[in-house]
């Protein structure tokens, strides 16, 4: 899955939501294809490694299935991440016993190296996932929605159903967490 580049002539996401809902499948296409590796990102963030097509295409299906019902009250995005988040939770409750684990994959943190710098990015990378493993699963999703995705306070608030205040706490607090765990 890879994120296509947006362009200005391109429709945003409420034009597309119109347009699909008028008959036009191509709509529905491009509004897949311009959330699916966010969505994909933020799934495999939240411990769903083997599942996380899976779960992006059940978001899609419940998404489309529900979109008359769609208000507008936030954006698509925040509303698709709202669905993937209730996947994985439900996902999670189904499985209990097993641990949210948030994936650092070393390509986040190199882009030109050498041998020695493929070590201390490998290095690195185990630290940060121990570190944001220590996280409560909720740091561990405002961490990962806001350092991933980028996400506003207001956007994560809406997605893991809390307020933009807590969404700010919990994201000060994970960053103070991996900060002790890192220089310990």
């Amino acid at each position: 899955m890879t994120e296509p580049s947006r362009t200005a002539e391109e429709p945003d996401d409420d034009a597309l939501i119109a347009r699909w809902r008028s008959g036009d499948e191509r709509a529905a296409t491009l509004l897949v294809e311009r959330h699916a590796t966010p969505l994909a990102r933020f799934v495999a963030g939240l411990g769903e490694r083997g599942d996380v097509e899976e779960v992006v295409q059940d978001t899609f299906v419940r998404a489309f299935g529900s979109l008359d019902g769609f208000r507008g009250e936030s954006s698509l995005r925040t509303w698709l991440f709202t669905i993937a988040h209730n996947l994985v939770r439900d996902r999670a409750r189904s499985r209990k016993g097993q641990r949210d684990v948030v994936s650092i994959e070393e390509w986040h943190a190199v882009t030109e190296h050498d041998a020695l710098d493929t070590a201390v990015a490998g290095e690195t990378a185990e630290q940060m996932r121990r570190a944001v493993q220590q996280l409560t699963p909720m740091q561990r999703e405002v961490f990962t929605l806001r350092v991933t995705e980028g996400m506003s306070y207001k956007e994560i608030a809406a997605v893991v159903a809390s307020t933009e205040g807590a969404a700010r706490v919990h994201y000060h607090n994970a960053m103070r967490a991996i900060k002790e765990f890192l220089h310990d």
